[in-house]
């Protein structure tokens, strides 16, 4: 079977996430990643450029060079740690990071920085760009992309499934049993990492909250996560997605008195991650019936101890279940989506799940730049 490598990016801005995937007619097969950070001044920057009302197309281009060269240093990496050679690659899976995404904009759109055209010229290897806004012309949200993939990977003959990946926003996967005529769910249920890194950021200068461990030492203000929760996004229907453009500290800042102590703040923020959780958990219960044998979280925070306890609290009737379980690390999962959407590209398959997204149907997802 073929191999592929996917690049990923996500709204945490922390750095590019590399995986090398065998693909195939059967599950996808993980053989290893690597992962490259971002400098600061260039997490400064993209960061900059999400938050901007305005900008130059020559800054523009200045971060997507800087961008597209720290994915091909990935890609090389990757390459050099597990012994493959470019010519061995069918393709590069490209995610690029997304500056803006706004599926109920006028007109809907999503923008991902990113230069394949570059990127297969710094590797050699042919690159498949631009997966999101096929599905937005045709009528989607352009996300989850994941949870056809998910669906690749983790269906079970027998039981219901969920997949909960805690990058910057959640984003939850429901599988039903293989054969069930219950569709596959995705959508995104809210911020996870994203408000937490940035009030962390704000009061201690640190890029995130190692474990969950200052949320741990917090108390939770009922008060401002019944205004929180209180935002319309949690209580729609999916499909739906999310971004920075919705959930910020601004956002925050808006439900607060001022007379919060931070710690107590950052604790709020976790429940608020698990208690959003639980409800797209419960909205997509709605679909299926069958037993739910586990959740398996996957992203930066799977790691974070304080969270996982806060959202097993929420859902005490679902196992939460490590990926590694499963032959994959919750680590690259998402990376490792991009490089199977590759695949799916070239051998002229569909890449999105109308079910998800909202699409008025299957759709070929990306564009392909040659090495």
């Amino acid at each position: 079977m073929p191999l592929y490598i996917g690049l990923m990016s996500g709204t945490s801005l922390d750095g590019i996430d590399a995986a090398l995937v065998r693909c195939g007619d059967g599950r996808p097969e993980w053989l290893g990643a690597t992962g490259v950070a971002f400098p600061a001044a260039l997490r400064e920057d993209l960061l900059a450029l999400c938050l901007a009302r305005d900008t130059t197309f020559a800054e523009l281009a200045r971060l997507e060079s800087a961008f597209c060269e720290r994915q091909a240093e990935a890609a090389h990496r990757l390459l050099k740690e597990t012994g493959t050679s470019p010519g061995d690659i069918a393709a590069i899976g490209s995610h690029g990071q997304t500056i803006e995404h706004a599926p109920e904009g006028t007109p809907p759109h999503t923008y991902q920085l990113d230069n394949p055209s570059l990127l297969a010229e710094l590797t050699g290897c042919a690159v498949v760009g631009d997966f999101r806004r096929r599905d937005m012309a045709a009528g989607g949200q352009a996300a989850p992309l994941a949870p056809a993939f998910h669906a690749a990977l983790f269906t079970s003959p027998a039981h219901t499934r969920l997949i909960l990946n805690l990058g910057g926003i959640a984003n939850l996967t429901r599988l039903p049993p293989s054969g069930d005529p219950a569709p596959v769910l995705g959508f995104d249920t809210g911020p996870a990492n994203m408000l937490m890194d940035a009030w962390c950021q704000h009061h201690l200068g640190h890029a995130y909250d190692a474990d969950g461990a200052w949320a741990a030492g917090g108390r939770v203000d009922e008060a401002l996560l019944s205004r929180l929760l209180d935002d319309a996004y949690f209580r729609r229907p999916p499909p739906k997605s999310t971004g920075r453009e919705h959930f910020h500290l601004d956002w925050l800042a808006t439900h607060l008195t001022g007379d919060e102590a931070p710690q107590d703040v950052q604790a709020t923020l976790a429940e608020l991650t698990a208690a959003s959780i639980a409800m797209g958990v419960a909205q997509s219960s709605e679909h299926s019936d069958a037993y739910c044998d586990a959740l398996i979280p996957c992203g930066g925070g799977a790691h974070n101890a304080d969270l996982l306890t806060r959202i097993q609290r929420h859902l005490p009737e679902i196992p939460l279940t490590p990926c590694e379980r499963f032959g994959w690390s919750a680590d690259w999962l998402e990376a490792g989506a991009f490089a199977w959407l590759a695949h799916q590209r070239l051998v002229q398959r569909p890449g999105n799940l109308p079910e998800v997204t909202g699409a008025r149907g299957y759709r070929v997802l990306g564009g392909l730049y040659a090495p």
